[in-house]
């Protein structure tokens, strides 16, 4: 009985973690894309709110939970309050797979693994909560009675579902050269003590799992589904107040947790450069070895989220034909192109031929 309460505290320790983690990361890349924003455009960005504009994202967040609650009369309420709860929850849930870093040894001998499951189709998982983090999309927009939301909706599904085919071959690819594993546990620890990151082996695959992250968040220059400029403000047209953050939320975190699965699949996660490892190995606690990998990972993700940052404010949105032909034209080709060669090296690696 006490093994099993230790695990369920244990396992809600890493969630509470994971959650707090992935909201406070959310609030402050708010910060972060507007003080980037500000560099690239020679200007300061926010410096009011507290030193540096610390405070800024908890002076919107305050703002947005005491603005008044508005539920249009037309709409479907239940589903009207559904939609941001269901994009909210989907965006979270998907933290749960994702290795944060090499275990930690208790007192008692135990290892403190930083990971909250670690699922033998950890992969089938992410595609899958993926998926239905759309639907919350779709149902606010439709539950608004809004054609400017209604039509933010079907862009948005239309454009996931284009990506997420492309996306979803450069993943087997992936998996076809890590050698079969859906985990991301044995993804990651396979690029470690000596192994290539798997950015060599998939720089095609890495480039189209790139682009169709960029789609799936939503974020420039796929950001059709809520452009000011044709729709108003897309899917989230009607909301206000609280709702209206779960939606701008979700997208951040979602793109905290591309970046995430990308550093980790491709880039080795929290494994560091041989030369760099080598110097800590053997020096340092495994405990103090196992935190400096986090913070080379935490490092790889905050490169990527400037990435996604720097591309928002440095190309323009693409028209929606342009963004369906790059889709279905461009990148399902490329991604079975890729899947083909994938296939065909790993063969001759396992002296098929």
């Amino acid at each position: 009985m006490l093994i099993i309460w230790s695990f369920i505290i244990y396992k809600a320790i890493m969630c509470v973690a994971v959650f707090a983690v992935a909201l406070g990361i959310a609030a402050y890349s708010t910060w972060w894309e507007r003080k980037f924003a500000g560099l690239l455009q020679d200007r300061y960005g926010p410096k009011r709110a507290g030193p540096f504009g610390l405070l800024q994202p908890l002076a919107d967040g305050g703002k947005l939970f005491f603005k008044e609650e508005i539920i249009p009369n037309v709409s479907n309420k239940f589903l009207f309050i559904l939609g941001p709860s269901l994009v909210m929850i989907t965006a979270l849930m998907t933290g749960a797979v994702i290795p944060w870093g090499r275990p930690l040894h208790l007192d008692n001998g135990d290892l403190f693994h930083l990971q909250i499951t670690d699922l033998n189709i950890g992969f089938l998982y992410l595609l899958g909560v993926v998926s239905v983090g759309v639907y919350g999309i779709m149902i606010g927009g439709w539950a608004s009675n809004n054609k400017y939301a209604l039509l933010g909706a079907i862009r948005a599904s239309s454009q996931m579902i284009s990506y997420e085919v492309a996306m979803g071959l450069a993943v087997v690819a992936l998996i076809i050269s890590s050698g079969g594993s859906l985990s991301l546990n044995d993804i990651v620890t396979a690029q470690g003590d000596g192994g290539v990151a798997n950015v060599c082996w998939q720089p095609l695959g890495f480039i189209i799992f790139f682009v169709c992250a960029l789609a799936e968040t939503n974020r420039a220059p796929f950001d059709l589904p809520e452009c000011e400029a044709e729709l108003v403000g897309g899917y989230h047209t009607e909301y206000s107040s609280m709702k209206l953050g779960l939606f701008l939320f979700a997208e951040y975190i979602n793109m905290f947790i591309s970046s995430a699965i990308m550093a980790a699949v491709y880039f080795g996660g929290y494994n560091m450069p041989e030369w760099f490892e080598n110097l800590y190995r053997g020096s340092v606690s495994l405990d103090t070895f196992a935190l400096i990998g986090m913070v080379c990972f935490v490092a790889k993700i905050f490169i990527f989220i400037s990435v996604f940052m720097w591309i928002r404010w440095t190309i323009p949105r693409f028209r929606y034909d342009q963004l369906m032909n790059l889709g279905w034209k461009v990148l399902i080709p490329l991604s079975l192109l890729n899947l083909g060669i994938t296939a065909l090296v790993q063969a001759w690696r396992n002296g098929l031929f």
